[in-house]
């Protein structure tokens, strides 16, 4: 009788804990902007999934909660509320964080690496597949 209370107080006490670990998903941050316009928050949500998080992994800041992230997320929001353009807010990221805050980086010398490698490798894979 006693093993049988002990198996249903265990029982209890571990859904309890796995109901307090699942519901901490929902305490995450939601951000919250108000926009001027359809537009303002139309140009926030699409730089903001084309930055990348300098601390996350390929993650871009839209899906990041990690602080520089919604420090960065803020500052987009004040450029847009400052009336920047879309090249205004691109050049302001990449000018502190480089290159790399960006998953759409410009064409130049120190990116020719990253455009034209990858179809050059597939164009001599190919010609050496259809050489054998």
């Amino acid at each position: 009788m006693i093993a049988l209370s002990i198996k249903a107080v265990t029982i209890k006490v571990a859904s309890l804990i796995l109901a307090c670990l699942l519901s901490v998903t929902s305490y995450a941050a939601i951000d919250v902007y108000d926009f001027d316009s359809v537009q303002q928050e139309a140009q926030y949500r699409g730089l903001i999934e084309e930055f990348r998080c300098p601390k996350c992994q390929n993650q871009n800041l839209a899906g990041s909660d990690a602080p520089i992230a919604q420090d960065l997320k803020q500052k987009v929001y004040d450029l847009i509320k400052d009336r920047r353009s879309d090249a205004e807010i691109r050049d302001y990221m990449q000018d502190r964080y480089g290159d790399f805050i960006s998953y759409k980086p410009p064409v130049r010398p120190s990116t020719w690496i990253l455009w034209f490698f990858p179809p050059l490798l597939l164009i001599v894979l190919l010609i050496g597949w259809f050489w054998q």
